[in-house]
């Protein structure tokens, strides 16, 4: 299920942080080695097997591994597929950092001035800034009550 609020071509595969890290240090490159990509990305060679597996079983990255022992050694490409997927969310991506105020998902326009991050001003706060925000809470509090 997709969020009709992010542009075609966004993927939650890929969008990952060290995904998207990994996804960008391979389009850069033919192939690269995976001794190279657990050094650019700080990742110990278990979470980086975890993240190539995931990307692999989505065909966005082929694997080749050679030799035996300790010379056994593996390197990576992005597939043509995992390529496509790459730049299509890359340009996701670059529509959400451009959308105007006018193409977000709340519409167009300018929020009113009465309102504010998400909350809506109270008449002493709109008249007064911060005296007439404490003039505001005052009016809110009930007069003590003695009882004798």
């Amino acid at each position: 299920m997709t969020d009709p609020a992010q542009p075609p071509g966004f993927s939650e595969l890929i969008h990952a942080p060290t995904r998207l890290s990994l996804m960008s240090l391979l389009s850069a490159t033919r192939w690269i080695e995976f001794g190279r990509l657990r050094e650019s990305l700080q990742l110990t060679d278990s979470a980086l097997s975890k993240q190539i597996t995931r990307l692999e079983q989505a065909g966005f990255v082929a694997v080749h591994r050679n030799g035996v022992g300790r010379g056994k050694r593996m390197h990576l490409r992005l597939t043509p597929q995992g390529r496509a997927a790459f730049e299509a969310h890359v340009e996701a991506l670059r529509a959400i950092v451009d959308r105007t105020p006018e193409d977000g998902p709340d519409g167009p326009g300018e929020p009113p001035e009465h309102e504010v991050a998400g909350r809506d001003l109270g008449e002493g706060e709109r008249q007064g800034g911060r005296a007439g925000h404490a003039r505001a809470a005052a009016d809110r509090i009930e007069p003590a009550r003695h009882t004798g």
